[in-house]
């Protein structure tokens, strides 16, 4: 499982945080930038790491990292196969893979810490889906929303 990291220069300092927590747990990463604290387009960033998550959901989950999460998780949600959270604590990440498998994971530097971050992401690539009646949830949006809203 290769994980896609991008972030802004709002989220930089906890994407190299987390990029580092990563690497020393022995997961791929691969880092679509930003590579400063220079100000940079969070749209542009967050839509270069989805898009690669997009085009190989099965083999890849993204963390993409702004200021407060927010524009993050709105530019990864424009991808097909995307299926992206804002977690800005442990149990919102256990149930955004629990109940929606999600493989996007957004967070605001600017409101977890550090310590807390390492905990979410954590929580998240270990919690597996449930499948059920919310893959049947999931399955809608992948034939029926994304088909009519994505062409």
């Amino acid at each position: 499982m290769k994980i896609i990291l991008a972030s802004d220069h709002a989220g930089f300092n906890l994407k190299m945080h987390i990029k580092k927590h990563l690497e020393e747990k022995g997961f791929s990463v691969e880092d679509m930038g930003t590579f400063s604290k220079e100000r940079a387009n969070w749209a542009e960033y967050g839509a270069k790491a989805a898009s690669v998550v997009s085009e190989d959901p099965e083999n890849s989950k993204g963390i993409i990292i702004c200021g407060s999460g927010i524009g993050m998780s709105i530019v990864s949600n424009k991808f097909k196969n995307i299926r992206a959270a804002l977690c800005n604590d442990e149990y919102s990440a256990e149930m955004s893979r629990r109940h929606n498998n999600s493989n996007v994971l957004n967070m605001g530097e600017r409101v977890v810490s550090e310590e807390i971050a390492e905990k979410i992401v954590t929580v998240w690539l270990n919690t597996p889906f449930e499948g059920g009646r919310h893959a049947e949830r999931l399955e809608y949006i992948s034939n029926v929303v994304e088909k009519t809203n994505f062409k």
